[in-house]
């Protein structure tokens, strides 16, 4: 298993626009993602960086691996 680099919310929602989600709307400091296909809701902390257990988190919710994750930054 590959270690995660420290990412800004930014970096974190680039690489999710590119697998096909986009944002639906703002919750507070999450920011609320969405696929249609398969459908995939994630919320995402509008922190200036996400924590490793979190991001590790959302990953796993895109139904991606930490590799693949790595490679589309």
């Amino acid at each position: 298993m590959s270690k995660l680099p420290l990412l800004s919310v930014r970096e974190c929602i680039g690489v999710l626009e590119k697998i096909g989600f986009y944002q639906m709307h703002q919750t507070g400091s999450h920011v609320i993602m969405r696929r249609d296909d398969p459908q995939t809701t994630i919320s995402v902390p509008n922190h200036r960086e996400i924590r490793r257990g979190t991001l590790r988190a959302i990953i796993r919710q895109a139904g991606m691996t930490v590799e693949e994750f790595v490679e589309l930054l």
